[in-house]
């Protein structure tokens, strides 16, 4: 009888910090777009804190592969660029009349699931416990 199970290796020194970094400036999008004009998920995609974030998700992305922290840059570059997509459709609805009460609902409902999915990863990653691979 063998053991499939694949063990995970410890993440490189400094790669939980960039982690954590990444979450940080994440949030400090959606802090930007809570406490500004701007639309929380607005800010979250189209701020520079997020867009810096991303950057370094890709950028570090190989180095953390094997690791319980490949989840988390999985989970942080998918939950960016849902909200880019959402953002798009909410766009799109927009340019029209009678679709702007849905893209505001949309663009509401899409600031709400950032929040989350940026919450429960940093939780996720202070226990340094992975992210579900399949979100």
């Amino acid at each position: 009888m063998t053991d499939n199970t694949e063990v995970p290796t410890a993440p490189p020194p400094g790669l939980v910090t960039v982690a954590h970094l990444v979450y940080a400036l994440h949030a400090l999008s959606l802090l930007i777009g809570v406490t500004t004009a701007a639309t929380i998920v607005g800010a979250f995609v189209f701020g520079v804190p997020s867009i810096i974030a991303v950057v370094i998700n890709y950028v570090k992305r190989e180095e953390a592969r094997g690791t319980f922290l490949e989840s988390h840059f999985r989970w942080q570059i998918r939950t960016f660029w849902f909200a880019f997509l959402w953002c798009m459709i909410g766009g799109v609805l927009f340019v029209t009349f009678v679709g702007i009460p849905l893209a505001l609902g949309i663009y509401f409902a899409t600031g709400v699931w950032a929040i989350y999915r940026i919450v429960r990863g940093w939780l996720a990653l202070r226990e340094r416990k992975p992210m579900y691979m399949n979100s």
